[in-house]
């Protein structure tokens, strides 16, 4: 039977992340994906993901910090431009769920340089904007774009080059601790495999791994969608003349100006349209289309903006969006990675850390928030 020292399950960004930063270190690596490689039955495919340090969260922030320096890093590695700085606003009403002071603690804690802006100067800088009143804005200038699907593959190539062997199409049904600690048997729809460690960062299929395990972590699946619109004035939206944007009301928009092509592209964040992976219909949701054309008419209006395409994807949430990066408690050598439909902007760091983990047994950054959520489920299966 193969042996490696390190086996990933789960080559969306995370997995591909690990995997890379693990082959990296100089270990054997092997990492399984059960679709082909940049499918997009997940949530690391398309074109583009939010970066930014702006959170309620200071450990979120920390985090963030590590991942512009592991963004750097990558981009060296693989000599291509995988972020675009834009700067970014995070609006939030006067009702929001979270209240402005909890984003700039969490900037000063961390001395990430901001800016208050009321709604008359955000549509002075922006006059692509109507904000009203009665909404508070902060703005980050390392806000930006990193480029999805380029991205991973980028990490892929660069896990590759340092040995690890990937392998697509490859469906992992089970993860079985040997009773010995030595090693974990991994039971592929191809066969098996040995390694003494196991980073699984296989998403909303987690839960199936788990199981024989006697653990049960509570997620919920929804299917979401983005769409990309044509504007009636292209040059206003570059960009260099546009920023990134988060509407952190309830409920939450986000968008992005023009990157790659002459569009700009804007969804809800979650819009409880809960499922399993195999009910997945991949078919956009007219109603949700609406919603966005709606908000988008008012806080942005352009009577002559057309919607071009509806992408969907798919989110896997835990309680609070809480990262999950841990060993499970009771088989310290798997280790799962879940990153709660928000973290593609981390996901360089992320999956160093989980190599950390993996090949160190700790992490230079600070996991104390990212454990286990206290609401799964032990048995005693084994």
């Amino acid at each position: 039977m193969e042996q490696y020292d390190v086996a990933v399950v789960g080559l969306g960004v995370l997995g591909s992340a690990a995997a890379y930063h693990a082959a990296q270190k100089g270990k054997k690596v092997v990492a399984f994906e059960q679709f082909e490689l940049g499918h997009v039955h997940g949530a690391s495919h398309d074109t583009s993901r939010i970066v930014r340090t702006t959170n309620s969260s200071p450990e979120y922030v920390a985090l963030a910090q590590a991942a512009y320096k592991d963004w750097a890093a990558l981009e060296k590695a693989t000599d291509q431009k995988l972020l675009t700085i834009t700067g970014g606003v995070f609006f939030l009403p006067k009702d929001a769920p979270t209240p402005i002071g909890d984003f700039t603690r969490s900037l000063d804690a961390r001395n990430v340089p901001y800016e208050v802006l009321n709604a008359k100067e955000v549509n002075k800088r922006w006059p692509q904007f109507d904000i009203p009143d009665t909404v508070d804005t902060v703005y980050t200038a390392d806000t930006g774009i990193a480029h999805a699907a380029k991205t991973v593959l980028a990490m892929q190539s660069l896990a590759r080059t340092h040995g690890a062997v990937l392998k697509e199409h490859t469906r992992v049904d089970r993860v079985i601790p040997k009773a010995s600690g030595s090693a974990v048997v991994i039971q592929t729809s191809k066969g098996q495999v040995h390694a003494a460690k196991v980073i699984l960062a296989a998403d909303a299929w987690t839960n199936k791994l788990l199981a024989p395990l006697g653990v049960h972590i509570p997620l919920s699946v929804m299917q979401e969608q983005v769409t990309y619109f044509k504007p009636t004035e292209e040059q206003a939206w570059e960009s260099s003349r546009f920023p990134v944007w988060i509407w952190g009301g309830d409920p939450c928009f986000y968008g992005f100006p023009s990157f790659g092509e002459p569009t700009i592209k804007a969804a809800r964040d979650t819009s409880n349209n809960f499922m399993t992976p195999e009910q997945r219909t991949y078919v956009h949701s007219p109603q949700l289309l609406e919603q966005l054309n709606s908000f988008m008419g008012k806080v942005m209006p352009d009577n002559g903006r057309q919607p071009l395409r509806t992408v969907t994807c798919q989110y896997t949430i835990t309680p609070v969006r809480q990262f999950v990066i841990s060993p499970l408690e009771k088989h310290r050598d798997i280790i799962v990675g879940l990153g709660a439909a928000h973290a593609f902007k981390f996901a360089p760091a992320f999956g160093r850390v989980l190599a950390e983990l993996a090949i160190d047994g700790k992490s230079t950054e600070d996991l104390s928030k990212f454990g286990i959520p206290q609401t799964a489920t032990y048995t005693s299966k084994l």
